[in-house]
């Protein structure tokens, strides 16, 4: 027997429906809701079609008593949810059509019911996604095809739904893509709606990344450093979708920071807390905590506070030898592309010579569950941005085996900028820092390995070293260039030799011969001669038996009467009238 009911203004379903009914159609009606108990007593009944009625909502008793029902047809009305639970109840259930509806979601818990439907229309809803369970269950399905002819196990209908490819569509895009051959859609070309850098592109076009979990990286579990200082405490997390971090104290109290995001190239995601100037109050376990749809991970990092001038070990060699035992508050790491930082500290520390190698050593905090470095980036500080404080040019002077001499240019810095040298052997996390004076731009570096690979940074005391102020160098390389700059040198010298030498001789050979033959022309009375001589000068009348010179010669005597004549600054002093001569030049 068939009921069709079809009359526009039905508000409600009819009543007294014939028990022998096997089909029921309520078709294009006004009907919003059905009551509880319109179908109890339809124990015969196989096919229910309500299509383009207005309904909203169905209640889980609904479908009570239908035991025997094949078809359920509902499409074209407002269901914004669907009783899934109810189907427990229709055992016989092969053919659900909810298309055109207004449904959002479809819980996990639907996939228990579902596993007797083998004709399932959902298209034309707004789902943005489905539970992988849901289609974990219709990829192992083994079900007996609807219809007689139909080869297929399973018709699905997922059409005409805004689908957010993200990771949580990964299992239905691979489902999609490798199905199974018991599924047959009935439209299995399926777009993408959002993102919108994914807007209308084919499911079998995008690659998407399974969901994960998140997974916090903290670059240290503890931290120690002195009071007054300023603390960066970094927090990453790796998941899909990317987790989001956010910080607190364990003992609730406010942060007293502030925080900054940020995302590597890795995909890695970052979360920096800065804490400027601490104080007692601050020390403490800080809590960071990574979060996403799949779930939430926390991991701690302690905060210890002192009063200390310096944290360095007292037992640390005199001469810069590595003992492998060091402690301190500050720290940096360096690999070819990416520099870690941990903690700015402020503090003093006795101020080395310019030629010395000794300093206190730096501890580089525990990287927790990870070891590879480009997990540690770098941020320079707002101070470092100053141009007075940057440094340039870091270069490695050869010189032995076991020391190197480090040079750099600060063309901005101040007499009074003092330096921090940061080396460490390529790939441990110990540092040792050596402070340079102030105004001094090289040191020398002692205490080092043969033929082993070291890092080392310059920057001013007290800020983080940036990339382009670290450099690697290995202790072999450095004494090998060495050598040739001085083979360089050797061959330069001798080259210059050969061609100045004979020059030089030529003429060294021709001012001596000049000079060896003035001495042997010379009258024999000149060379003895060797006291002072005195001359007169007479340019008045000539003095008789003189010959006509002008120019007379004394006795050694008679000079010594004529030094106390008026000095040669006044020999241009008239004559006397008699015109004999009263100046004398020495």
């Amino acid at each position: 027997r068939t009921v069709l009911c079809n009359d526009p203004e039905m508000t409600l379903p009819p009543v007294n429906i014939p028990v022998d009914t096997t089909k029921l159609r309520i078709e294009k009606t006004a009907i919003r809701r059905v009551p509880g108990e319109t179908f109890h007593l339809l124990h015969n009944l196989e096919y229910l079609w309500m299509p383009y009625n207005s309904l909203a909502s169905l209640s889980g008793i609904t479908f009570k008593g239908l035991r025997h029902l094949q078809e359920l047809r509902l499409d074209g009305n407002n269901l914004i949810s669907f009783p899934w639970e109810s189907l427990a109840g229709m055992p016989q259930l092969r053919l659900l059509d909810l298309h055109n509806n207004e449904l959002t979601s479809i819980p996990p818990d639907a996939a228990r019911f579902v596993k007797n439907i083998t004709y399932l229309d959902l298209s034309s809803n707004k789902l943005m996604t489905l539970p992988q369970v849901l289609i974990a269950t219709w990829a192992n399905l083994q079900a007996v095809p609807y219809f007689p002819n139909d080869n297929s196990k399973i018709i699905l209908g997922l059409q005409d739904n805004p689908w957010v490819c993200d990771c949580s569509l990964y299992e239905m895009v691979h489902f999609l893509n490798f199905q199974s051959p018991n599924i047959a859609f009935i439209e299995p070309r399926l777009k993408c709606f959002t993102p919108r850098s994914l807007a209308g592109v084919f499911f079998s076009q995008v690659e998407l990344r399974k969901c994960q979990s998140p997974v916090v990286h903290t670059s240290v579990a503890k931290v120690k450093t002195i009071l007054g200082s300023t603390v960066l405490l970094r927090c990453g997390t790796t998941g899909v979708p990317i987790p989001e971090l956010s910080w607190r104290r364990a003992d609730g109290a406010q942060l007293n920071g502030t925080v900054h995001q940020e995302i590597s190239s890795d995909g890695m995601s970052w979360s920096i807390l800065g804490l400027p100037v601490v104080s007692y109050l601050d020390s403490g376990e800080y809590i960071c905590k990574a979060k996403n749809f799949l779930g939430a991970t926390e991991a701690f990092i302690s905060l210890i506070i002192t009063d200390s001038e310096s944290t360095d070990d007292p037992n640390s060699s005199a001469k810069g030898t590595w003992n492998g035992k060091a402690s301190g508050m500050e720290a940096a790491a360096y690999n070819d592309k990416l520099v870690a930082r941990y903690i700015i500290t402020t503090s003093t520390v006795p101020t080395l010579g310019a030629g010395a190698g000794t300093g206190d050593s730096l501890l580089l905090p525990d990287v927790a569950q990870d070891s590879n470095p480009q997990n540690l980036l770098v941020s320079p500080t707002t101070g470092q941005q100053e141009p007075e404080r940057m440094v340039r040019s870091v270069r490695v002077i050869g010189d032995t085996d076991q020391s190197i001499t480090l040079a750099w240019k600060a063309p901005m810095a101040k007499n009074t900028t003092v330096f921090s040298v940061l080396y460490a052997i390529f790939g441990e996390r110990d540092m040792r820092r050596i402070n340079v004076e102030p105004g001094k731009t090289k040191v020398t570096l002692y205490g080092l390995l043969p033929k082993t690979k070291y890092i080392v940074c310059v920057c001013v005391k007290g800020l983080i070293p940036r990339k382009e102020q670290c450099i690697i160098f290995s202790t072999d390389e450095v004494v090998s260039a060495g050598g040739t700059q001085k083979l360089i040198n050797v061959v330069v010298i001798s080259v210059a030799c050969v061609i100045a030498v004979p020059l030089t001789l030529v003429v060294c050979c021709g001012a001596l011969k000049r000079r060896c033959k003035k001495c042997f022309v010379r009258k024999p009375k000149d060379v003895q001669e060797s006291y002072v001589t005195f001359e007169s000068l007479s340019p008045g009348a000539k003095v008789k038996g003189v010959e006509g010179e002008y120019l007379t010669r004394h006795t050694p005597d008679e000079s010594n009467r004529l030094l106390s004549a008026r000095s040669s600054v006044d020999s241009e002093a008239i004559p006397k009238i008699e015109g004999q001569p009263n100046e004398y030049f020495c």
